[in-house]
């Protein structure tokens, strides 16, 4: 037989407390009551089409295939099917407020900052010595040994040299700005010559350069950056007292 604890709405609130969750929880509130308040002022509101179409991307995210599953969900969640609608409709105004505010906003701001969105996929291994690492570059030019079993001799790191000095796709951001020159004029597959930095000599191979364009995602990235931002600032100018 299951025991029955009655727990009170301050309770709830002093868990949340020493969960140190009430900073994340004020600022979700402030932000959904920023988004209510703008969507009013810019006569932005919700279609039951755009309502029910929320709901089911609600359900998909949460595996909500049947009716019993929704409702244990929303059980374990203490929500009520209008407050689940509420949840949906939340969703559908910070979507179309995003749009609304920032759509025209985010090609100029591709063309301004387009470069930031290259991405360079390399390999790399860092040596102290350069006389070593422009050997080991001739080496490898002249195909006498692979980048593979260079890292192999040279990485010290266990999971980086088991991946050959993989670093995956970096942006420009992620680099030195010498690094970062020479890859992204790299014309790919290239081993570029041995650059020396403050943290040592890089020995690099450009697998592949993805020039950015903006495609979907990128648009939608944007898109999101642009609308948090301009949440944040409306947060700065906002004070918020418990009562």
């Amino acid at each position: 037989m299951l025991k029955t604890v009655e727990i009170s709405t301050a309770d709830v609130l002093n868990q949340v407390k020493f969960a140190c969750q009430l900073p994340d929880l004020i600022e979700g509130f402030l932000i959904r009551q920023i988004i209510r308040e703008t969507a009013v002022q810019e006569g932005i509101g919700v279609q039951p089409d755009e309502l029910q179409a929320a709901a089911d991307q609600i359900r998909f995210l949460n595996q909500l295939q049947r009716a019993d599953e929704t409702h244990r969900w929303l059980t374990k969640h203490w929500l009520s099917i209008d407050e689940f609608e509420s949840l949906a409709e939340a969703n559908v105004l910070s979507t179309k407020l995003a749009r609304h505010l920032f759509h025209d906003q985010v090609a100029p701001y591709f063309m301004e900052h387009r470069l930031e969105h290259d991405q360079a996929n390399i390999y790399e291994i860092l040596l102290e010595d350069p006389d070593l690492a422009l050997e080991l570059f001739y080496s490898l030019k002249e195909e006498e040994t692979t980048f593979h079993e260079v890292a192999q001799d040279h990485i010290i790191d266990v999971d980086l040299r088991r991946t050959g000095g993989y670093q995956g796709f970096v942006t420009r951001s992620m680099l030195r700005p010498e690094l970062s020159a020479a890859i992204f004029a790299a014309q790919p597959p290239q081993l570029l010559k041995p650059i020396i930095t403050a943290k040592g000599v890089h020995l690099i191979y450009v697998e592949a350069v993805h020039t950015s364009s903006l495609d979907d995602q990128t648009h939608a990235q944007i898109l999101s950056n642009l609308f948090w931002n301009w949440l944040q600032e409306k947060l700065q100018a906002i004070k918020p007292v418990l009562t």
